[in-house]
């Protein structure tokens, strides 16, 4: 029973984050296949997943927050998108398909990126219209998201991410970045599924402790992996690492810490969030 509801949540975040697409007819279809491009590209989905496990870990109905979850998926995959622009880490490959910006051109990849952030936000308030949620909690879930995905929050880790290139190790600067650049999205799908389901404050706070420690694990073992790739545009790109500032050996322990501290924050939603707290382990233990 447990393996097919896992199975159709994961179906459901697929129809509803394509569903979800504008409608970009006529003239405009070639932004639509732009925007398929990039959300069919093979992603683990880890954002929804999380924001529909934190409503059901809250004692919500998980499809209460399937608009939330697709529109955090949305600003994800902008971001990935303008990630991989030549002016940011100039990647010509995402998840084994060309770029965006090599496949349709790097104007093109830009309006893409622009359009799926903008149309998040559409979907978050969509929240409301589908009866999943009250209208109160879709425009603190569109405030939430704004404010992670922003100039505070993901937008913000970005800047420290291209500033600090070619800089000095710096370990403190690494960790203000990620706690934004990777962090803060993470952070907005826990919350986000929190709100779908009208947690309280002490579970929302908990999902926020969760996503901070979750998103340094995940960063660092994104580091970890990437480190056994010759090709990676870290080091192309001389960015500082946590295997640059600490070495392998202690990388490692530093995500398996943060990845306990992630499952000690969920101790307040009880036997309910034990998903999560498997998931989490999953992260740490991936290989790709």
């Amino acid at each position: 029973m447990k393996n097919e509801n896992e199975a159709l949540m994961r179906r459901k975040i697929e129809e509803t984050v394509f569903a979800g697409l504008p409608a970009c007819e006529g003239a405009l279809s070639p932004v639509r296949e732009m925007l398929l491009y990039s959300l069919e590209s093979g992603g683990k989905r880890v954002r929804p997943y999380l924001c529909l496990k934190f409503c059901e870990a809250s004692g919500g109905n998980w499809e209460n927050a399937l608009h939330f979850a697709a529109a955090v998926e949305y600003v994800h995959t902008y971001s990935l998108i303008h990630d991989d622009l030549p002016c940011m880490d100039n990647d010509d490959y995402r998840r084994g398909k060309l770029s965006s910006h090599k496949k349709f051109g790097e104007a093109n990849a830009l309006l893409a990126g622009d359009a799926l952030l903008t149309h998040a936000f559409s979907l978050a308030a969509a929240a409301f219209g589908a009866g999943e949620v009250p209208a109160g909690a879709a425009v603190r879930a569109c405030a939430e998201l704004s404010r992670l995905a922003g100039a505070d929050g993901m937008v913000g880790g970005q800047y420290i991410d291209l500033a600090s290139e070619g800089a000095q190790a710096d370990a403190a600067l690494l960790f203000a970045m990620d706690r934004l650049k990777t962090g803060a999205l993470i952070e907005a799908a826990a919350v986000l599924g929190c709100i779908a389901a009208g947690a309280d404050e002490e579970k929302i706070t908990a999902a926020r402790t969760f996503a901070v420690n979750l998103g340094l694990a995940f960063q660092i073992t994104d580091d970890l992996l990437e480190q056994a790739d010759e090709g990676n545009s870290d080091d192309a790109n001389n960015k500082v690492t946590y295997v640059s500032c600490f070495g392998t050996k202690k990388a490692a322990a530093l995500a398996a810490d943060y990845t306990e501290k992630a499952i000690r924050a969920l101790d307040v939603f009880g036997p309910a969030a034990e998903d999560l707290r498997a998931f989490a382990g999953a992260l740490l233990n991936r290989k790709n």
